[in-house]
């Protein structure tokens, strides 16, 4: 069965850092788009950021400059890196991924069970 397995979510201080890491548990045939996604509470979830298989980068404006979001595909692992943190950051942040788990199967997109991150003020 796959699974995204979401790490580094935590508590840190306004100015702080945190990077958060997301691997894919279990076999897949190709893995496309992989990205961050966050949800505060009592909001909708968002777009942090994205990349594509080959590398391409897209950010949501409120965290352009602060979050860099990079993978490794040899590890099938995608990580945020976030930097300069402020309180309206705090979120369940969600990892996902566009995967096709064989060959004939068409990409589905597959959702981590979130990772708390807390930023105090």
């Amino acid at each position: 069965q796959v699974q995204l397995v979401e790490s580094g979510g935590g508590l840190v201080q306004a100015g702080g850092s945190l990077r958060l890491s997301c691997a894919v548990s279990g076999s897949v045939f190709s893995i496309n788009a992989m990205g961050w996604y966050r949800q505060a509470p009592g909001k909708q979830r968002e777009l942090v950021a994205d990349i594509t298989s080959g590398g391409s980068t897209n950010y949501a404006d409120s965290v352009k400059g602060r979050f860099t979001i990079s993978r490794d595909n040899g590890k099938n692992t995608v990580y945020l890196q976030m930097n300069s943190l402020k309180p309206e950051d705090t979120a369940v942040y969600y990892c996902n991924a566009e995967m096709a788990v064989t060959m004939y199967g068409y990409a589905m997109d597959y959702w981590g069970k979130g990772t708390l991150v807390t930023v105090s003020s």
